[in-house]
């Protein structure tokens, strides 16, 4: 697969099949995930990858959580502007529009766009996820760093005929993730990724992108 097919066909899968990922495939690809830039080669993150036990126990405790109603955790960072301007605003609800929409969940029915989330703290049945953490005194550049190493992976992980999910939302339970991981003090949990085979029975849709003119300015002498 070359590198334009792994960009074209990466997209955040949820539901994947119960096969299990090979630990020398996910070592290969996190061995190259490490050559990603960093600024004066910091190397900002710090991946762990979960799969059997530990995994069954992180999603039980968040499970638990989320059936009690108990409150999020307190947030470690700002995952969202509290007011996001156009055309930031439009793009997030149409992403929104389109997800639920393709699970047949209208806008009105919160409580069915709550059960589809809370598929997020189980990984959407992926047999493997990676949490990557960074270091709180680390500052906006290390965490675009953070960014692009996240990028590497999951490209990586469609070379080798694998799908993932980033997802935000397990930094919502992230001490729950700190008592099966023991994590430094000094880290914080960005994100976590399941990562698997894809469920042949998923259906696929992908989001839509903007147009290349409202995000690239091409500057030349014509």
């Amino acid at each position: 697969m070359d590198v334009h097919e792994a960009v074209r066909s990466r997209r955040a899968v949820r539901r994947f099949s119960e096969r299990q990922v090979p630990r020398e495939t996910l070592e290969r690809v996190l061995s190259s995930a490490a050559w990603t830039p960093s600024a004066s080669n910091l190397q900002p993150w710090r991946a762990y990858v979960v799969t059997g036990g530990p995994l069954a126990e992180m999603k039980r405790r968040a499970g638990e959580r989320l059936a009690s109603g108990e409150p999020w955790d307190e947030a470690e960072y700002e995952q969202y502007p509290p007011a996001l301007k156009s055309p930031y605003r439009e793009r997030r609800s149409a992403f929104g529009e389109q997800r639920y929409g393709a699970l047949g969940i209208p806008r009105e029915d919160i409580e069915a766009r709550q059960r589809a989330a809370s598929a997020n703290w189980q990984c959407f049945g992926a047999p493997a996820a990676l949490f990557c953490y960074i270091d709180r005194h680390m500052g906006p550049a290390q965490w675009s760093d953070v960014g692009m190493y996240l990028q590497s992976v999951m490209l990586l992980l469609r070379a080798e005929g694998l799908h993932s999910c980033p997802q935000m939302a397990w930094a919502k339970y992230h001490r729950s993730v700190s008592e099966v991981l023991s994590p430094s003090g000094e880290l914080i949990l960005f994100c976590g990724m399941s990562i698997g085979f894809e469920d042949a029975t998923e259906t696929v849709t992908r989001t839509d992108r903007a147009p290349l003119d409202e995000t690239v300015t091409f500057v030349d002498g014509h």
